[in-house]
């Protein structure tokens, strides 16, 4: 009997598991075999799977040919300061949804979270148009203003959520005790809602890092060109060098990983907490 509930745990359980997982990572996996492919597999009729011969030689070539390196160093600056600048707004609007009483706090509410429902697309002309006149095309600050205004509606709504669950007692007992409302945000909220803020500082990260669409229509030379577009440079006309976009697709999705693994602990709390209500 027991056997037999093991076994149907297995086929209920395990191994629809395992073919959705396998469903899901086949694509990495078979870019990651590709990038160690040479050319002369690639580009056979015949499908192998596993490498015959492995090389590294579409990374070598990745990294002494190309301005992959440019590249990703633009990448991760605008990333990292639309993290910063993104966070740092939607922590604030959130502690005033979630905090403060004003007239038509749930229309505005309303309004931020619907915003997140627009295509980006929409803002490509308004946005054209304001960084043009402003002199900001082709500059860091035009990519990091254009990936936070689509990363802060959902990021403000995120983070009221986890405010509205700390007890408004621990602010009373804060400022009774002499604090400013400033230093009850920065002293007594923020620490509670750490998990909060990792989930949030991850979906910023993700949405800035993988951004194509702005990156396109904002930069046209290497100097602030990011990696989805860069990455596309190596799709020609005519041909694709495959060795090289998978190399890059590799690498590309390294800084993403080893994120989430460094905030992983507090990326599962926060992701779990606006399940519960208080």
């Amino acid at each position: 009997m027991r056997r037999r509930q093991d076994y149907m745990r297995i086929l209920n359980l395990y191994l629809p598991l395992f073919l959705l997982l396998s469903f899901a990572l086949f694509p990495y996996i078979w870019t990651i075999l590709s990038s160690v492919k040479p050319a002369s597999e690639l580009f056979t009729k015949q499908i192998h799977y596993l490498p015959q011969a492995p090389t590294i030689k579409n990374y070598v070539s990745l990294f002494s040919l190309t301005n992959f390196l440019r590249y990703f160093s633009n990448s991760l600056i605008v990333a990292l300061s639309t993290v910063v600048l993104a966070t740092v707004i939607s922590i604030l609007a959130a502690y005033a949804f979630a905090r403060f009483s004003f007239s038509m706090k749930s229309f505005l509410l309303v309004t931020v979270l619907v915003t997140t429902m627009f295509p980006k697309i929409l803002l490509i002309i308004p946005l054209f148009r304001i960084f043009s006149f402003l002199g900001l095309m082709n500059t860091y600050i035009a990519l990091i203003l254009a990936h936070s205004t689509f990363t802060i509606p959902f990021a403000v709504w995120m983070l009221t959520g986890y405010l509205e669950m700390i007890p408004r007692e621990l602010d009373e007992a804060a400022l009774v005790d002499g604090c400013t409302k400033t230093q009850v945000l920065f002293k007594v909220i923020l620490p509670l809602i750490t998990p909060g803020i990792a989930a949030t500082v991850v979906y910023i990260f993700i949405q800035s890092w993988n951004d194509y669409l702005y990156a396109v229509m904002f930069t046209s030379d290497l100097a602030t060109r990011t990696l989805p577009v860069g990455l596309k440079m190596f799709v020609g006309k005519f041909e694709v060098n495959w060795g090289w976009l998978t190399a890059g697709g590799v690498i590309t999705s390294v800084p993403i990983i080893l994120f989430f693994f460094i905030v992983q602990r507090h990326l599962i709390k926060g992701l779990t907490a606006g399940a519960v209500k208080q």
